[in-house]
């Protein structure tokens, strides 16, 4: 790989930091000429050509209708709350629990949100979390950030275990069968035992940085979005973030070593909400007095301005309730939901004659789940047809900058994903930029493991896809330096939940979903301290098990 191809292999991370961070382009124009010269550097430069990099567009074409289904769900749902008056009781129904917003934030975006992300994933729970908080008067610039950070942990085992059964799992396939190192190392042990122990390697190492993500959720609430910019504000609440820490983490490290990986977000973040919503409520470990946003126009109704609406909490919160069931009955194996919804495909096959194909499921996507709860919604809360239709029409408007900026964002990745096949002899682009930083480090990967797997997540916008990419190329390296590859795969995972703070993808979407198109790149830089934090305190304490 010489110094051109080198560049071009990095044309999709650099022209995202390029346009979007530093030069604050909105996505609407930055994703389409980042596709632009991604394609034009692809065709001369890696000589893929021009029949590939086009099948590899029109599969991201594919992809991106998959992700704006259930984007206009999420954004659909929302102002139908709206519309209806369930926010503003959901709203008040939060000072109840408590007044604090930093708890707030930690009882709506850490643990709801693991429990949404452990039950379908695929930037579900930002969706979902973001927009409920910005209906309870938190900045959107806040609500999107700190719900992209805290949907980290989770994602390990997001879409009940997808990132690790099919991720991990298909990443160490050579064809259609374990490749013969991964046969060996594995002896008499079953695959299914396999994962289980890489599941449980990677949340005792999470025990040491997921449990301290709501701490810095709220000292980030604090110092970027509070009157007095103050950390000492975020680090008052350290003993009760700590303990909604925990409440997630040790029951998701007691799940995934006694039942694998496809439970420990789900029931971490459900026993989290049932230890931290009593504790909150009675003031456990709280500081005397709450904190709210001070001066910030952002700012949720008064108990005064609540007395017209009269609908009841449990009637507001039914459709939340029922997103999560429906998530959560049709992603168990041994219900025939899942099977019967997943029958239904959509797609193309061999695109253009080429080896690339790609389907979804339309029924088995979130964004189904969220209009099916929307319908019933209108007569729960006994909508009248002009509110419904001054909603569709509202929500419509708001996807325009989604669909022009995903519908270029996902082609880019896919041509980068696709690059394999290429006539000048060179593996794909994310192989080649993989193969040149384990050549650097040599025995130092462990350090280094994790940010190849967020350098997955933030192209392929998956944590699932970047530990099928990598899998076995990181099993590979452990091989070779000597080291525990259960550990290193474990690092792999962690580093892939981590680069969903700041995949662009998921950045794009949740941006949409609050009304915040433009704002993208002022997301990535919330987020990309964090990540870089997470990547960072994964790779040190897995280079220290080492």
């Amino acid at each position: 790989m010489n110094v051109m191809q080198f560049f071009t292999a990095l044309t999709p991370v650099l022209s995202v930091f390029i346009f979007l961070v530093i030069l604050r382009l909105p996505a609407t124009k930055a994703m389409p000429v980042s596709l632009l010269v991604t394609g034009v550097l692809a065709y001369f430069v890696w000589e893929m050509p021009a029949l590939q990099i086009f099948a590899a567009s029109i599969e991201g074409l594919i992809i991106a209708v998959s992700i704006l289904w259930i984007v206009f769900g999420a954004v659909l749902l929302l102002n139908t709350l709206s519309k209806s008056g369930a926010l503003d009781a959901i709203r008040e129904g939060f000072t109840v629990i408590s007044a604090d917003r930093r708890v707030q934030l930690i009882i709506i975006a850490w643990l709801f949100g693991s429990f949404i992300e452990g039950a379908a994933g695929f930037g579900t729970p930002a969706a979902i979390a973001a927009p409920l908080l910005v209906a309870l008067g938190f900045p959107p610039l806040a609500a999107v950030s700190l719900a992209l950070i805290a949907d980290s942990s989770a994602v390990s085992f997001g879409a009940v275990g997808t990132p690790v059964i099919v991720g991990v799992q298909q990443g160490l396939n050579e064809g259609s069968a374990l490749a013969s190192g991964v046969e060996s190392e594995l002896g008499a042990m079953s695959i299914t035992q396999y994962l289980q122990e890489i599941a449980s390697t990677a949340v005792f190492v999470d025990l040491f940085i997921g449990t301290f993500i709501p701490l810095l959720l709220v000292c980030m609430l604090t110092r970027f979005f509070g009157e007095n910019r103050s950390w000492k504000e975020g680090l008052e609440l350290a003993p009760f973030a700590v303990f909604a820490g925990l409440s997630f983490t040790l029951p998701a490290f007691t799940v995934a070593t006694l039942l694998g990986p496809e439970f420990p977000s789900i029931i971490g973040g459900l026993v989290g909400l049932m230890i931290v919503v009593p504790a909150a409520k009675k003031g456990f470990l709280l500081p005397d007095k709450p904190w709210d946003f001070g001066a910030d126009p952002s700012k949720p109704l008064t108990n005064e301005a609540m007395s017209d609406n009269a609908m009841p909490l449990w009637l507001a919160w039914i459709p939340y309730l029922l997103v999560a069931l429906f998530l959560v009955l049709t992603r168990i194996d041994v219900l025939p939901l899942k099977d019967w919804l997943r029958s239904v495909q959509m797609g193309w096959g061999s695109i253009l004659g080429t080896g690339i194909s790609t389907f979804f499921e339309p029924f088995y996507l979130p964004g189904t789940i969220f209009f099916v709860v929307i319908v019933i919604t209108i007569f729960l809360h006994k909508m009248s047809s002009s509110s419904v239709k001054e909603t569709v029409m509202i929500s419509s408007k708001t996807m325009a900058g989604s669909i022009i900026a995903l519908g270029a964002a996902v082609p880019m990745v896919r041509i980068f994903i696709n690059s394999g096949v290429n006539q000048a002899d060179l593996l794909s682009m994310p192989m080649e930029l993989a193969l040149y930083v384990s050549g650097t480090v040599g025995e130092q990967w462990p350090l280094v493991s994790p940010v190849i797997g967020a350098l997955g997540s933030f192209i392929s916008g998956s944590a699932t896809f970047s530990n099928m990419m990598f899998s076995l190329f990181q099993f590979s390296i452990a091989d070779q330096i000597g080291a525990d590859p259960k550990v290193i795969l474990a690092l792999q995972v962690l580093g892939a939940n981590a680069g969903n703070m700041i995949c662009v993808l998921n950045v794009v979407a949740a941006a949409s979903v609050v009304n915040l198109v433009g704002k993208e790149g002022t997301i990535i830089r919330m987020t990309l301290v964090p990540m870089m934090l997470y990547v960072a305190m994964a790779g040190v304490i897995g280079f220290i098990l080492l």
